[in-house]
């Protein structure tokens, strides 16, 4: 897994967590099913939240962090996946979202699980009904170093496999989801408000 000087020159440039989410951010929205590693997304410019939090759990690890991701799992609604970091004892995450609302947060949360209910208000589906449900422990992905996870040609649907297959931990009881009430409308545009800006696809966004 070496690095060309092209992306050891990206890397240098994202210097802190807030940098890394910025640049990607700046990175195509990609609908398209499939997992390309962080050089095949660095080249070609375009990522789904999957990739991206491939391509954050790399830049991340640059800046001396475990690749770690976590898988958050919704009902009517498509999962979304992180690239976590702790900074100061506290966790934080990085993420790839054409929903405004699901992208970086502070490293200001005392557990994953804290950083996690920092998400039930936002993550919601484009009727506003509040879809989150679980969360994965975080999921390292140094276990994939064998299979150059991070310079690879080849498809990594098989790592998407596996962080499905972790352990998911419930963010809510049942009794609190029948109690959740549709999100605030002016809440539900300002989460839109990064989906398809371009005008290509349907109202109803994915996350992934």
């Amino acid at each position: 897994m070496t690095w060309t000087p092209k992306e050891l020159a990206l890397f240098r440039r994202l210097e802190t967590p807030t940098k890394i989410q910025v640049y990607l951010n700046s990175v195509a929205y990609d609908p398209v099913l499939g997992t390309a590693s962080p050089r095949v997304i660095i080249r070609e410019g375009r990522a789904n939240c999957f990739e991206g939090a491939l391509l954050a759990a790399a830049a991340l690890r640059q800046l001396g962090h475990p690749p770690l991701l976590v898988d958050m799992t919704a009902r009517n609604d498509d999962d979304h996946v992180l690239a976590v970091f702790r900074q100061n004892g506290a966790w934080g995450c990085v993420a790839k979202s054409n929903f405004t609302v699901l992208r970086f947060r502070e490293p200001v949360y005392r557990s994953v699980r804290e950083l996690m209910m920092s998400y039930i208000d936002v993550f919601f589906n484009s009727t506003g009904e509040k879809t989150l449900r679980e969360y994965s422990a975080p999921f390292d992905v140094s276990r994939f170093d064998k299979d150059d996870w991070m310079t690879t040609e080849k498809d990594l649907g098989f790592i998407g496999d596996a962080l499905n297959g972790a352990r998911h931990y419930r963010v809510i009881t049942r009794a609190q989801v029948r109690d959740l009430q549709i999100a605030d409308p002016d809440l539900v545009k300002a989460g839109l408000l990064g989906a398809d800006p371009a005008g290509l696809f349907k109202p109803k966004r994915s996350k992934t």
